[in-house]
């Protein structure tokens, strides 16, 4: 078993995955992990939709890419141009190929639905690379609009996507990128007299 060091390094974003199915059983425990996570007043406001079909997966992410390219469109929000070419390319699929997507999800009435969703991922990330998957959070995948998707993916009106997660057996597992040493503002001592 990885120290937790070990794990905190091996756990790096993933983008091209093995052609193997991520079991179910696998699934279901990460995510029975991630309800371990810590949530504002204890309020646990995560739910989750698994995605395995590949169909499906493609769908959602034609699905993101139309609604993104409209909304830019439409000046609602800006996208990096390297992002249009990408959302642009119909051979781009947003999540990469993977056999395996997770959405987190939640009411939009939860005020702390953001920061709550972050940390369940981050469950699921660790979760994940614990037992050799890959995964990433694959923002351009949130943007699920068409009603028979939704219902598909069991979201009703009043939830709201948060965190999309790719899942799967990585190719390969990148070097960890160079990191910057903490960046203390300030560390306030107790005074002694």
């Amino acid at each position: 078993m990885a120290t937790y060091e070990e794990l905190l390094k091996k756990r790096r974003a993933i983008r091209d995955f093995e052609d193997k199915p991520v079991p179910q059983d696998v699934v279901d425990a990460i995510l029975k992990e991630a309800t371990l996570a810590p949530s504002a007043s204890n309020n646990q406001p995560c739910r989750f939709a698994v995605v395995h079909c590949r169909k499906t997966i493609q769908a959602l992410s034609d699905e993101s890419k139309s609604n993104l390219l409209q909304d830019a469109a439409d000046g609602k929000i800006r996208l990096n141009p390297d992002y249009v070419a990408l959302l642009k390319n119909d051979n781009f699929n947003v999540f990469y190929n993977a056999p395996c997507l997770i959405y987190i999800a939640g009411s939009k009435a939860v005020g702390t639905l953001d920061v709550d969703a972050a940390l369940a991922a981050s469950y699921i990330m660790f979760g994940a690379a614990s037992r050799g998957l890959g995964t990433c959070w694959v923002a351009l995948g949130a943007n699920v609009r068409d009603a028979k998707l939704k219902a598909q993916l069991g979201l009703s009106e009043d939830v709201r996507i948060v965190a999309p997660l790719i899942l799967g057996y990585p190719k390969a597992i990148p070097e960890a990128p160079a990191r910057r040493e903490p960046e203390l503002l300030r560390v306030i001592v107790e005074a002694r007299s």
